[in-house]
């Protein structure tokens, strides 16, 4: 069986994964690369694992969660698309089992918000696992943020993130540390109310109900 360790170690995906942000990077994109690919990926699996989900599918997740931003190589929009038909030609090239390519490519080509819909537990688990990861380090250079643009702003106006899931399973909180003196809370939903919106139909599938937590303050 295909591991993530094995997708990890492979020089070809890296080779993807560092040239789809380089593309990021020129377009003014967050960052996009090992850091936020990681970190998806271990908190995709973590989310279905702390579920009691099979292994094996906690194992899936991680690997859709490397892999899921690889469509940037082409462009970003329709990202999730192409990145899913670069996923299963990669993955199909290793020798992954069919049964398995399926629900990656499935979840890949459903995690951005503009046309993604949570379809199985590990899609849920990637879409919740990719849209928290909102955190200052994602800006690439604090001293070229344009005050325009609010996406740097929210970004790097977010001092800490975590997420959690109760005890009893039945919620799962995305709490956020905001500097309102560098962006508003308001800032922050214009931008990620979409997405957030989206965490809340993909906890539905996993059976919980999602909250987002600003500043001590139940907001969702």
């Amino acid at each position: 069986m295909i591991t993530y360790e094995q997708i990890k170690k492979d020089e070809s995906i890296r080779t993807y994964i560092k040239e789809a942000d380089a593309s990021l990077d020129a377009l003014g994109y967050t960052e996009h690369s090992f850091a936020h690919v990681t970190r998806v990926a271990v908190t995709a699996g973590d989310i279905l694992t702390a579920l009691s989900c099979p292994e094996r599918d906690a194992e899936l997740a991680r690997i859709a969660g490397y892999l899921h931003d690889i469509g940037n190589l082409v462009n970003r929009v329709d990202h999730s698309q192409s990145g899913a038909i670069i996923a299963f030609r990669l993955l199909d090239k290793m020798g992954m089992d069919p049964q398995e390519i399926a629900p990656i490519v499935a979840a890949i080509g459903n995690h951005d918000e503009g046309t993604g819909v949570p379809v199985s537990a590990i899609a849920a688990a990637l879409i919740i696992a990719d849209k928290s990861d909102v955190r200052r380090t994602r800006v690439r250079n604090k001293d070229t943020i344009d005050p325009g643009d609010i996406h740097d702003k929210v970004n790097y106006a977010t001092k800490s993130s975590s997420l959690e899931i109760s005890e009893d399973k039945k919620y799962i909180t995305l709490a956020l540390d905001i500097d309102t003196s560098f962006s508003s809370i308001v800032d922050y939903f214009e931008i990620f109310l979409g997405r957030m919106l989206m965490c809340k139909s993909a906890a539905e599938k996993l059976g919980l109900t999602f909250k987002l937590n600003i500043n001590g303050q139940i907001l969702l």
